[in-house]
């Protein structure tokens, strides 16, 4: 029996592990999956972790307000150093690119310990875009004894930085098993979550996310720009906003878009109610990486603001566009959404990122490399 570690502390890492976690809880003879929290996110990840049936067995609690990137790196690797001197660890499974993946693969190569990259090989080649996590993903593959991309084109970015093809596995992106995890029932309660908030869930929902760190600054001021033109020519559409807890992100929105009746301002929303906000969008406006991946599953147009993408596919498949943080652009492309019905904008491509079933490639490669 091995003993697999898997270390995440965001929502979306969460979301994107827990079909690996419990695919090889499936074979309990063979692996002993030990569940590290660093709390990057302390709420929303352990909020995400209750909808998949799971617990952390180990918490770090490693976030405090207003702290650097450099000091949130120290308090994760101090962490992390602690449990592998208590643990006996035969591999490390981290997801994405996020500060917990950087540090968890470095414990682990401090340790020898090999490292599973799940959702290797995204690129979108400017360090500052996404900032930093263009360069916690480039730092990550160096150290990574497999990596498993969700793409050819993943696998493709790969092989250009010399990684060995042997440590390559294209597995498609465990986003879209999570997805196939909703049941009718859970998606009853999230009716019934908005019924409550008389929030109008029809054919004219626009959902908005903005987070990034990049997207700090100027640039929120001219989204916000954006988005208020559009709040208020489209009075009819109902605008939904889950609103990230990060005070550079959260005071700014509340101060320019509270004051309109067709807004609805939320809290970070558990998983399966931003999934239901997904299949049900007329347009999604976003900076995230995840719900680029999850809303072509739906149909649903997605303008990205942010000016380089590290999924690339999305953008060739003609799913999602490149807007940045441009009023012109912003406002355009989603008139050209808002302006029609939604039965004549839905997109009919297939899903670029995954077909469902990357847990279950994972695992069958995990268990071929420790030959069990």
């Amino acid at each position: 029996m091995k003993n697999i570690l898997f270390v995440f502390g965001t929502r979306p890492e969460v979301i994107k592990l827990a079909p690996v976690i419990l695919e090889l809880k499936k074979y309990p003879d063979k692996y002993n999956t030990i569940i590290c929290n660093t709390e990057q996110q302390k709420e929303l990840s352990n909020q995400t972790l209750n909808y998949f049936g799971l617990k952390a067995d180990i918490n770090l609690d490693c976030m405090r307000e207003n702290q650097s990137l450099s000091e949130v790196q120290c308090r994760i690797l101090d962490g992390l150093n602690k449990v592998f001197s208590k643990e006996k660890i035969d591999a490390t499974v981290v997801q994405g690119d996020t500060m917990t993946v950087l540090c968890g693969a470095l414990s682990s190569f401090y340790n020898k310990i090999p490292v599973f990259h799940v959702e290797a090989g995204l690129r979108s080649y400017d360090i500052f875009e996404p900032f930093p996590e263009e360069v916690m993903r480039q730092m990550t593959s160096r150290v990574t004894d497999i990596n498993f991309a969700p793409t050819d084109k993943n696998r493709q970015a790969l092989l250009k930085e010399n990684i060995p093809d042997d440590k390559i596995f294209v597995v498609g992106n465990t986003v879209i098993d999570a997805l196939f995890c909703l049941t009718e029932e859970t998606l009853s309660k999230a009716k019934k979550f908005y019924d409550e908030k008389n929030i109008k869930i029809n054919d004219k929902l626009v959902l908005i996310t903005a987070h990034r760190r990049e997207n700090h600054g100027e640039r929120i001021n001219r989204i916000l720009d954006a988005i208020e033109y559009l709040v208020k020519k489209y009075s009819d559409h109902t605008f939904v906003i889950p609103v990230h807890p990060n005070p550079n992100v959260k005071d700014k929105i509340y101060s320019r878009l509270k004051k309109y009746l067709n807004v609805s301002l939320l809290a970070p929303l558990d998983y399966p109610y931003l999934v239901y906000l997904m299949k049900n969008a007329k347009l999604i406006l976003t900076d995230s990486g995840g719900i680029q991946e999850e809303a072509p599953s739906f149909g649903c147009p997605t303008l990205v603001m942010r000016y380089e993408t590290e999924r690339q596919e999305g953008i060739d498949a003609g799913v999602s566009k490149l807007v940045g943080a441009e009023y012109q652009k912003i406002v355009c492309e989603s008139e050209n959404i808002l302006s029609k019905t939604k039965q004549l904008t839905r997109l009919t491509s297939q899903n670029p990122y995954g077909d469902g079933t990357s847990a279950k490639r994972i695992q069958e490669i995990i268990k071929n490399y420790f030959k069990l």
